[in-house]
């Protein structure tokens, strides 16, 4: 499922072309459903419940997927139901919420910007919160809910910064993106100062969690990520409108009804949040964020920003990324964070080429 805004009459062309349009109250604004994108997004679903079984099939002792399945329906033997349920779901349910949030927190800031470069790891908000957490980490403060609230801060506060020095009468997507590439390199500065004023023990524990690694993920991981994202993802399906209209310029959106700096600063709020609680579990998992929107927004074909498909491609990505980490390598389990770097290190370049190309890049 994905969304687009559109003239009336262009909503109507769309409905004569075989597209549900649903209007959005109090604003001049439509939210198109195509067939193509709910065929992507069922068809994408089915692919991540394949992922997750796998991800709880391998490991050190393989399982059957019949068995698996079983266990997670409450069947199997003792030895597969600690296995799958104490051992392996946890982590594997990490890897799906963390993907879900990246992917996206992508989309909203690569709509908000309108450039596909945009994305939290690129301009910020991710090193924002490795950055506060880090500090947190060292100074002991990481243990239970405590990293949650220190991602949380250092996401919103980068975000905040951001838009403050951003601002000049409003903002724009492209003052966004040059002043977060900025804090981006002042918070990972200062992340550096402070691993190397550490213990050698405490910065293996740091650079661990700072590559993004689902290694020894439990329950206390899952539910603080499970509950914030029940509670941000409602608001940013409430948000979606207006994150359709700012993706058409502030100008169009304004005569479509939309408040554009109020609707910018609810959206990056819930875009770094979102960042801020998938760095707390697993770590600023790399390039989640800038490829899952690109590569769903290739498979729905269509200009909106493709939330749930991009929630979609990031819970795949980090599951598919685990899945080769654990056994790509005989003998050698490979960090989350570095498999999705050696993915989206070749799209960043790609996208680079590509924007070159059209004249889009600066």
């Amino acid at each position: 499922m994905t969304s687009t805004t559109e003239a009336v009459s262009g909503a109507k062309a769309v409905r004569r072309a075989g597209a549900v349009v649903v209007r959005v109250p109090r604003t001049r604004a439509s939210w198109v459903v195509r067939p193509r994108s709910v065929a992507v997004c069922v068809a994408l679903a089915v692919t991540v419940a394949c992922a997750f079984v796998v991800d709880l099939a391998l490991g050190e002792l393989n399982l059957p997927f019949a068995e698996v399945v079983a266990g997670l329906a409450g069947g199997g033997d003792g030895v597969t139901a600690m296995v799958v349920h104490d051992l392996r779901l946890p982590r594997a349910l990490v890897a799906l919420l963390c993907g879900v949030a990246f992917g996206v927190s992508g989309a909203i800031f690569q709509s908000i910007t309108r450039n596909p470069l945009a994305s939290p790891d690129l301009i910020g908000i991710s090193a924002g919160s490795g950055m506060v957490a880090t500090a947190g980490m060292l100074m002991g403060l990481g243990a239970g809910l405590g990293l949650q609230v220190l991602a949380l801060i250092g996401g919103l506060g980068a975000a905040l910064l951001i838009y403050l020095l951003a601002w000049n009468g409003g903002t724009t997507g492209f003052r966004i993106i040059l002043v977060g590439i900025g804090i981006a390199s002042l918070c990972a500065s200062v992340t550096s100062y402070l691993l190397l004023k550490a213990g050698i023990y405490q910065v293996q524990q740091a650079l661990m969690w700072l590559t993004g690694s689902l290694n020894a993920r439990g329950w206390e991981h899952v539910g603080p990520l499970a509950l914030s994202l029940a509670l941000l993802l409602p608001c940013v399906a409430a948000l979606t409108p207006w994150l359709i209209g700012l993706q058409l310029g502030d100008q169009s959106a304004r005569v479509l009804g939309v408040p554009v700096q109020g609707a910018r600063i609810a959206l990056l709020a819930a875009g770094a949040a979102l960042v801020a609680f998938g760095t707390a579990a697993a770590g600023p998992i790399a390039f989640v964020a800038l490829i899952s929107p690109q590569i769903a927004l290739r498979l729905v074909r269509t200009p909106g920003p493709a939330l749930v498909a991009s929630a979609l491609v990031g819970a795949l990505v980090v599951l598919v990324g685990d899945v080769l980490g654990r056994e790509l390598l005989s003998g050698i389990e490979l960090p989350v964070g570095v498999v999705t770097g050696v993915i989206g290190a070749p799209v960043l370049l790609w996208l680079l080429g590509r924007m070159n190309r059209t004249g889009t890049g600066g």
